[in-house]
């Protein structure tokens, strides 16, 4: 029987994910097909399972990976500890909520750390920013959320975001979409004169290789590091999970 994949998010048109299976699969000689599903909402996802009862796994992307977690039967512990899904499983007619976004970041990240690494500056509080700071509190660095509209002790406004603060944090992380093609000079307000060489600035963005964000730290001698490599090792580990169940 073909194997059957997917990607359920909203305006999917330059997703990675279609792309990046299909060579996969055209590579290993396999009949698997891998679609994209765009959705107005995500309580359109139970409609979606029943019209394709042969799906083996969907992706998930912005915005539902958070909202998606009502329409599922099962939580996998580390998504239920994020509090995201990006990665569903079909198994005997559940659906099972994965986050290999976890991974994804965690291995991809993790050469460029170093020791004097100890908080970080997330940008941005969506799906993807949760397991980001799930990440890199289990790695010991102390994790603040930056937003519009910022909620809690953990996060502050970009209007309220001090150069001291972006000096004390040697780890930006942007998991917004600011930046991606084609809107490619967007990126987020930040006193970028604060950054040193001694800063890492990863971009999930992946689509320019160097977006807007990236260059401002560039010039001011920071590391920068785009998405691209992340969103790889989260595809493969989603692929793990639907073929070998781990």
């Amino acid at each position: 029987m073909t194997e059957r994949y997917g990607l359920i998010g909203r305006s999917l048109s330059h997703s990675f994910s279609q792309d990046y299976f299909r060579k996969k699969f055209a590579a290993e000689k396999s009949d698997a097909v891998y679609e994209n599903f765009e959705l107005e909402r995500a309580d359109e996802l139970p409609a979606l399972c029943a019209a394709h009862p042969d799906l083996n796994g969907l992706n998930v992307t912005v915005p539902y990976k958070e909202a998606v977690m009502s329409f599922i039967d099962e939580t996998d512990p580390v998504a239920a500890a994020v509090g995201a899904v990006n990665t569903i499983a079909f198994r005997g007619g559940r659906k099972v909520g994965f986050n290999t976004d976890v991974i994804g970041f965690r291995e991809s990240i993790k050469p460029f750390l170093t020791h004097g690494t100890e908080r970080a500056l997330i940008l941005g509080t969506g799906g993807a920013s949760k397991a980001v700071a799930y990440v890199l509190r289990r790695l010991g660095i102390v994790a603040f959320f930056v937003s519009r509209n910022p909620r809690g002790s953990d996060t502050i406004g970009y209007g309220t975001l001090t150069p001291e603060a972006v000096r004390s944090c040697l780890l930006i992380v942007n998991t917004t979409p600011l930046g991606t093609a084609p809107r490619t000079e967007e990126m987020p307000e930040l006193p970028y004169d604060a950054l040193t060489p001694n800063h890492l600035l990863y971009d999930l963005v992946y689509n320019p290789a160097e977006t807007a964000f990236m260059r401002e730290g560039k010039l001011r001698g920071a590391t920068v590091v785009n998405g691209l490599s992340m969103l790889k090792i989260q595809a493969e580990a989603s692929l793990r999970i639907w073929r070998e169940g781990r």
